[in-house]
């Protein structure tokens, strides 16, 4: 998080039109100002806050003479891959939204995962446990299969009603009386935490290392002491369900997954043909970014492996770097633990791919780039699997092969792998996603496919160059979703520069111009 001078975005009185609304975006001096028109409305907020700066700006700001002096989540954020504004909030599939508005107060929304706060008040809500008040603390449990979790167990009541006690006093708030139940005076801490935790109060701006090393009182005092990635107090014990102390990986993925775990999203879908709530919730994982870590969490070696193996939790991750992963050259993050693989042979047996070629880097299969990056690019699934695993090939749209192979059909691409590794698969579950097994995947994916799916099969026919598409790729542009809707433009313009569509004008708008994309 940065201050309003730090910015990136062009604040030189352009105006962004949503519909009806707008948004002006203008400095004076050192300030930095947006004035909304919405609704027949007019505001005018100064820029506080800056909020993220990897591939997007959100921005907090107040509104001079307003009854209220909450910093308030404004209504725009500025991308940087294509030098535009939109609205915020759009990154994690939210619905359409009628107009532009300043949102909720910035502190009780934004604060946890882009600064440093003190690890207790994000732990509240695990403490608590199920009926924890809605607030920005940690839930990553609650998104796990039971075999998975690591629950903080209190073994000290005493000790941690005098945190509590403590913690609340510290943010001007009124502790619970002594008769209270723990879970109250959890309650009465969340609430507060909620309400009171503002800028003022923060242990530091923006990420620092109590981000994810906690306190580390013990390090602080003797540095040869490492910091640990397990919470630690006198009344706390934290241990897999299993009862197994957590690996030093599981840990430090944990630390990832308080932020990194796709708290806030409406969408109802995830991977593996699994919903976020309701009858058919699961285990499914994430499409979009922010969700890595709870992903990785879901798969086989997240007790092995850390997130640190292939990022670099002190700075940004160099774009070279991580491309270099997806390739033979990048297998060492991998044979490390499966060394047979290391070999050349082997790695042909298993792969079926040629040794030195895209399909035998072992990310490219086990890691699909199928998600919704926030650069209008595909990124890595992190949920480590195969392509050939049943759950993705029966429930999930496209089959993980044709993001390569984007002209193959399902027919081809299914047969090819029950040849190749032994496996059978159901013909009239493949029949109900796709309908005709003979058509391409892609092009049956974004015909029938949900929109995350649709996302997956754009950006994979983006990447391969595949124009021949085009005509398919059109309808995504009126998608329900805006995020959906921005992706595919950017898909599309990748193959057809000259296709300019504004997708935030009405349906009909946005048909007639995607018509004008088409050759004549």
């Amino acid at each position: 998080m940065a201050g309003p001078g730090e910015l990136r975005a062009p604040f030189d009185g352009a105006t962004y039109r949503y519909k009806d609304d707008e948004v002006t975006v203008s400095s004076d001096g050192e300030a930095r100002w947006m004035a909304l028109r919405s609704g027949g409305t007019e505001h005018r907020y100064r820029v506080t806050r800056v909020i993220g700066g990897r591939y997007r700006e959100d921005y907090a700001g107040v509104e001079p003479g307003a009854p209220s002096s909450d910093e308030l989540i404004l209504p725009v954020s500025f991308v940087y891959a294509t030098r535009t504004f939109r609205p915020k909030g759009y990154s994690v599939m939210s619905a359409e939204r009628p107009g532009l508005r300043a949102g909720p107060a910035w502190n009780r929304t934004c604060v946890f995962c882009h600064n440093t706060v003190p690890l207790l008040s994000t732990a509240l809500g695990a403490l608590r446990g199920p009926g924890a008040a809605g607030y920005q603390g940690e839930v990553v449990d609650a998104l796990l299969p039971s075999s998975r979790r690591a629950p903080w167990r209190v073994v000290d009541e005493v000790g941690l009603r005098a945190a509590l006690e403590q913690e609340v006093r510290a943010l001007g708030g009124a502790p619970a009386p002594a008769d209270a139940t723990l879970r109250a005076a959890l309650d009465g801490a969340i609430a507060t935490t909620r309400d009171r935790l503002d800028g003022g109060k923060l242990i530091e701006l923006g990420i620092g290392c109590e981000s994810c090393h906690g306190g580390s009182a013990e390090h602080a005092e003797d540095p040869s002491i490492p910091p640990s990635d397990v919470p630690v107090a006198p009344w706390l014990a934290v241990e897999s369900s299993s009862g197994a102390p957590l690996s030093a990986a599981e840990a430090t993925n944990r630390v990832c997954a308080r932020c990194h775990q796709v708290l806030f999203s409406g969408y109802p879908y995830t991977w593996e043909g699994r919903a976020r709530r309701g009858d058919a919730a699961g285990p499914g994982g994430s499409h979009i970014n922010s969700g890595e870590a709870r992903d990785f969490l879901l798969g086989p070696c997240s007790r092995a492996m850390a997130c640190t193996a292939c990022h670099d939790p002190h700075g940004e991750d160099a774009a070279e770097a991580l491309a270099r992963l997806r390739t033979p050259a990048g297998n060492a993050v991998c044979t490390g633990c499966h060394r047979a693989l290391a070999e050349t042979p082997a790695l042909a047996a298993h792969s079926k791919h040629r040794p030195g070629g895209e399909g035998a880097a072992c990310l490219n299969c086990h890691m699909a780039r199928k998600n919704v990056g926030l650069g209008y690019q595909l990124s890595g699934y992190h949920r480590i699997g195969s392509p050939t695993d049943p759950e993705r090939v029966e429930k999930d749209r496209p089959l993980e092969c044709a993001l390569c192979h984007t002209r193959a059909s399902t027919s081809e691409l299914v047969g090819q792998m029950e040849r190749l590794w032994g496996r059978r698969y159901d013909r009239q579950a493949l029949e109900r996603l796709y309908g005709d097994l003979g058509r391409p995947v892609l092009v049956a994916t974004l015909e029938r496919g949900a929109p995350h799916e649709q996302a997956a099969a754009l950006g994979a026919l983006a990447e391969r160059g595949d124009a021949g598409a085009l005509a398919s790729m059109l309808p995504a542009l009126e998608n329900h979703y805006p995020l959906i809707r921005s992706f595919a433009r950017a898909s599309i313009q990748r193959l057809a520069p000259a296709c300019q569509v504004d997708v935030e004008q009405p349906v009909e708008q946005i048909r007639a111009a995607a018509r004008r994309c088409l050759p004549p």
